[in-house]
């Protein structure tokens, strides 16, 4: 018998909206050895299959992202039985070909991100021991990207099919040198929060993808009316957000309909031969085996 597939969803800023789940309900917050998730989760269903809402930045946007608990939040998905994240992110374009209001895949992130913890295994009392040197590489899972480009084109929304994304620690927006830098280092688009959200999936073995909508040019693009503010973003969002939406409801149901065994199967292998040592947290969750070293 196949796996069960569930499906977390995490929304960003203006891409969080409940009403995409049928029969859904608040379930609370639990605590985890990380303290508390963002919000409240939104527990319900997409043409049946179990669904996971859970705003990022907290269901009243009250969450910065340098504050956003990403170790609650991917733990708590994990403890719920998701097999899958899709995650939706705004964005800035570093890029004249992405303009705002593109969709883009994301299939590849440069960090400066300051301090975030990006691990479970963290060493510290009741949380996973052992040290867990994570390969992350390919740091999106690609089946699961391939099914969400698959399901765009099948509904004729304009995708960029791969992306590197600049995660920086926020909450400010970058200044034109950094911007300028960032560009040349290759980064097509430009957020606060892939990571460490991406790479915290991954060593909890969960397939997880990021559909990008960008909203700006950030402040790279001589024209300075063209530089990013938070009213533009919000502006873009209410214009564009909707068919972010529309491509989670639909690859869902898609995704659920494969079969995801050898995918779990992969992310659950040990990264590194090395002497195993005990592990005990007092929680039931079990991520990926680890390298202890």
């Amino acid at each position: 018998m196949s796996k069960k597939i569930k499906i977390g969803i995490i929304g960003g800023s203006g891409l969080d909206n409940p009403d995409i789940l049928k029969n859904s309900k608040i379930k609370t917050a639990p605590q985890t050895p990380f303290g508390k998730p963002s919000d409240d989760l939104t527990v319900g269903e997409i043409e049946g299959i179990e669904c996971v809402l859970l705003a990022r930045h907290g269901r009243k946007h009250n969450v910065m992202p340098g504050n956003v608990n990403y170790r609650a939040n991917i733990w708590t998905l994990k403890e719920e039985g998701c097999t899958h994240i899709v995650a939706a992110t705004a964005t800035g374009s570093l890029q004249e070909h992405i303009k705002p209001g593109d969709v883009v895949i994301l299939d590849n992130f440069i960090d400066r991100t300051q301090g975030r913890k990006q691990t479970f295994y963290d060493g510290e009392a009741k949380h996973p021991q052992g040290i867990c040197h994570l390969p992350m590489e390919p740091a999106f899972h690609e089946k699961t990207r391939q099914m969400i480009i698959q399901t765009a084109q099948q509904l004729n929304i304009a995708v960029h099919k791969t992306g590197t994304v600049v995660t920086i620690e926020g909450p400010r927006f970058s200044s034109k040198a950094e911007s300028n830098m960032f560009r040349q280092w290759g980064g097509h688009v430009i957020n606060m929060t892939s990571v460490p959200e991406v790479v915290l999936a991954k060593e909890a073995g969960i397939c997880y993808a990021a559909i990008a909508l960008a909203t700006d040019y950030d402040c790279w693009k001589e024209n300075k009316e063209e530089h990013v503010t938070v009213a533009d973003v919000l502006a873009t969002f209410k214009k564009n957000c909707t068919k972010v939406t529309a491509l989670i409801t639909a690859v869902v149901p898609k995704i659920a309909k494969e079969n995801w065994d050898q995918s779990c199967k992969e992310l659950q292998q040990p990264f590194m031969t090395a002497n195993v040592l005990e592990r005990s947290t007092g929680y039931r969750i079990a991520l990926a085996p680890v390298a202890f070293l």
